[in-house]
């Protein structure tokens, strides 16, 4: 155990048995080589990544091509980033669990249509649409990890739109 961890674990306090069992990365233990604070570094790491790839696009906006491209991959590295903490395997069966299912599905779609749009077609506003439903989708993702998060929102669609999600 390295001096950072043990740090680590004096600041958070406990000791090693008490940690093991309330640490978030205690169930990927076996599945890298890292260690729990190497893959809290990674994701941060990719998260910090992704998020500058994403402003980054901000600064070819007038470009939708070239957007959609910073875009995407930042926001994947983003999205990605949570692997580090997770693992691939419960990564999948989160975004695979049927309150999430169709949302992560349309997130991939729009991912995927954009880079198409982007690289292989090249049209500006098809891209463009596909970032825009990209970033509804994901936002809508996001509100699955936060309770009563999408009955709010759609409570508030029906208010405002007089529609419902």
């Amino acid at each position: 155990m390295d001096a950072l961890t043990r740090f680590h674990r004096s600041v958070a306090g406990g000791d090693d048995e008490e940690w093991q069992e309330d640490d978030i990365l205690g169930d990927t233990e076996g599945l890298c080589s890292l260690s729990p604070l190497q893959r809290l570094y990674a994701f941060a790491a990719c998260l910090v990544a992704g998020l500058a790839l994403m402003m980054l696009s901000l600064i070819v906006f007038a470009r939708p091509i070239k957007f959609a491209l910073l875009f995407t991959f930042g926001n994947i590295m983003a999205v990605g980033s949570t692997v580090f903490i997770m693992g691939v395997n419960k990564q999948l069966r989160m975004m695979l669990d049927p309150v999430r299912v169709y949302a992560t599905a349309i997130y991939v779609g729009c991912a995927v249509f954009a880079l198409i749009f982007a690289l292989l077609i090249h049209d500006k506003l098809l891209t463009l649409i596909a970032i825009i439903c990209e970033i509804c989708a994901l936002f809508w993702y996001s509100l699955s990890y936060i309770p009563f998060a999408r009955r709010i929102v759609s409570d508030l669609m029906v208010k405002l739109c007089d529609t419902e999600l």
